[in-house]
């Protein structure tokens, strides 16, 4: 184990991993029943989506975990989940022919992790977005804590607003917080995988956790259920580049983001990048033949680095655990089912998240508007990929206006167009 990870080489012990691994894949074990649920609304079969969603994240997680040797989980993305459906819907075509989208932009993925493009442009994104990327997915992660419990829910007139602090699900997410609070501060080890086991605990014998069982009979896998050829006739460009555009630009930012909190990047650059960054692209790929929408790395993740986790075993125990889970199926459905679980652990993660938010020149404004915006769009427009494109965007602008042109890598131009154009011509469904 020491050899195959490193473990003595990144200050970190077995039992530090798997606390790790558990920690990760119960704040990210929800995509196993909310992926066939958005999916299924589509016409997708709900066990066909189940079956696919595991075997996409165990076999990108895998390859995280022994080729990048990250402790970062890769699943089928949110968000990515729901422009599937909207595209089925919007565009009056069959699933099949969707998932022909997915596989085309999942190849094309692959194509480019090979070559030095994302490496690249991990490189070339200057510090300022770095962090600012970091602290705005920090926002994100914590909002949608806030929101998965009810602390946070919509309010026409202000957007949000705060929820009824008398449900018992709120109720018990905000005990599970200060119990879990109390755990951190006292600097007790894996206390944020302890205190969802506690709360977890409290809404079983308050009766809120919806028990069904322990097992069941897994699915049967259903493979290449996609039509790529319905892509051409249709001529679903578009839908393919926005499935590839948003992929990478998700993906590497919840790298850096995971990357920067866990102390990986070196001056900027990330060690082992094109395997961290082939293991999304290949789930892409294999789960489109399985039926599943495109995978990405997983920001929940930080909460296993939160723990301690530093090396691909946190990664592999994550897939053990998402393998083990086709099994599970009633018990996955009760974790999910109650968001009091997992949501206090990404809010406190979260806060962790907002580290990066010393180290910006918040005194050199052509720095600090681009960074700022990332942070304040990604929460707001429930986006990472979004928040990247706003930074992408304002980030060379000012620095070509100031006269500081020559500072910005030729890459962060080129993006900066694309997201400009993309959002002028393919905004976001």
């Amino acid at each position: 184990m020491n050899n195959l990870f490193k473990l003595q080489e990144n200050n970190t012990n077995i039992r530090t991993e798997v606390v790790a691994g558990f920690t990760t894949f119960l704040t990210m074990v929800y995509i196993v029943i909310v992926n066939p649920v958005i999916l299924s609304a589509a016409g997708v079969p709900f066990d066909q989506v189940f079956t696919a969603t595991i075997i996409a994240a165990v076999i990108g997680t895998v390859f995280m975990g022994l080729f990048a040797n990250y402790p970062i989980g890769i699943a089928p993305g949110m968000g990515l989940n729901a422009y599937f459906a909207s595209v089925v819907a919007s565009q009056g075509i069959s699933y099949q022919v969707v998932f022909g989208t997915v596989f085309l932009a999942g190849i094309l993925f692959v194509l480019l992790s090979l070559t030095n493009l994302r490496e690249t442009l991990i490189a070339a994104i200057p510090f300022s977005l770095k962090f600012g990327i970091t602290s705005g997915i920090g926002l994100f992660v914590a909002f949608l804590g806030l929101k998965m419990s009810g602390i946070v829910v919509e309010n026409e007139e202000t957007i949000a607003g705060l929820g009824d602090l008398h449900d018992p699900v709120t109720l018990l997410t905000i005990a599970g917080l200060f119990i879990t609070l109390i755990l951190m501060v006292r600097r007790v080890k894996g206390a944020l995988f302890l205190g969802m086991i506690i709360t977890g605990v409290i809404g079983f014998f308050t009766g809120m956790l919806d028990y069904n069982g322990i097992t069941s009979t897994p699915p049967a896998p259903v493979f290449f259920d996609l039509d790529v050829t319905g892509v051409f006739s249709h001529g679903l460009y578009t839908v393919v580049f926005s499935f590839l555009l948003v992929t990478i630009f998700d993906t590497t930012g919840t790298l850096i983001g995971v990357a920067e909190q866990a102390g990986f990047m070196k001056n900027g650059h990330m060690p082992r990048a094109k395997s961290a960054l082939l293991a999304d692209a290949t789930a892409t790929t294999v789960g489109s033949l399985f039926g599943t929408s495109p995978s990405t790395a997983y920001v929940e993740s930080t909460s296993g680095v939160a723990v301690g986790g530093r090396t691909g075993l946190t990664s592999m125990v994550v897939a053990s655990l998402f393998a083990l889970s086709i099994f599970f199926k009633p018990i996955v459905e009760t974790i999910a089912g109650l968001p009091a679980i997992t949501a206090p652990a990404l809010i406190i993660v979260g806060c962790f998240m907002m580290e990066g938010l010393a180290r910006i020149d918040w005194k050199t404004f052509d720095e600090a508007f681009p960074a700022f915006a990332i942070i304040l769009t990604m929460p707001l427009t429930s986006s990472i990929a979004t928040g990247i494109a706003i930074g992408f965007i304002t980030y060379p602008l000012m620095k070509l206006v100031s006269g500081k042109g020559k500072e910005v890598h030729w890459i962060i131009y080129l993006f900066g167009v694309i997201f400009l154009l993309q959002m002028i011509f393919f905004p976001a469904h």
